[in-house]
């Protein structure tokens, strides 16, 4: 049975879930967490100094997002949000962190991807 209250709030923990997960990562980005930098380094090849420049512009990014998806989830922010919360996670073991910090971090593709199908559904009406 279709119960618009119960849509309505699991819509809403989706967008601040989201919104919380972008905003963090987008402070650790702007705060050049260390370990960021060094696998930025590690898979692209660039120096440090080019690394934290591209994580300052990812952290802008994931701020954008986060705001965005709180204000007003729009489609395309949403899928690349998805998308960037499975790269990041995938991420984990292409540069030889455990498989497992991967799989721990599904939900920051999966919360997207929920909030998306409210999204559609709701356009769909």
């Amino acid at each position: 049975m279709y119960n618009f209250l119960t849509e309505r709030y699991t819509t809403w923990i989706l967008r601040v879930a989201v919104f919380g997960e972008f905003l963090g990562h987008g402070i650790f980005a702007l705060q050049q967490k260390a370990q960021w930098i060094k696998w930025i380094s590690q898979l692209t090849g660039v120096d440090a100094t080019t690394a934290g420049t591209l994580l300052t512009l990812v952290g802008i990014l994931d701020i954008t997002v986060s705001i965005i998806v709180l204000v007003k989830p729009l489609k395309p922010i949403l899928l690349w949000a998805a998308f960037w919360g499975f790269f990041t996670a995938l991420l984990r073991p292409l540069v030889n962190e455990p498989f497992w910090d991967f799989v721990e971090r599904w939900a920051n593709w999966g919360a997207p991807l929920a909030l998306l199908y409210f999204v559609n559904k709701k356009g769909n009406k």
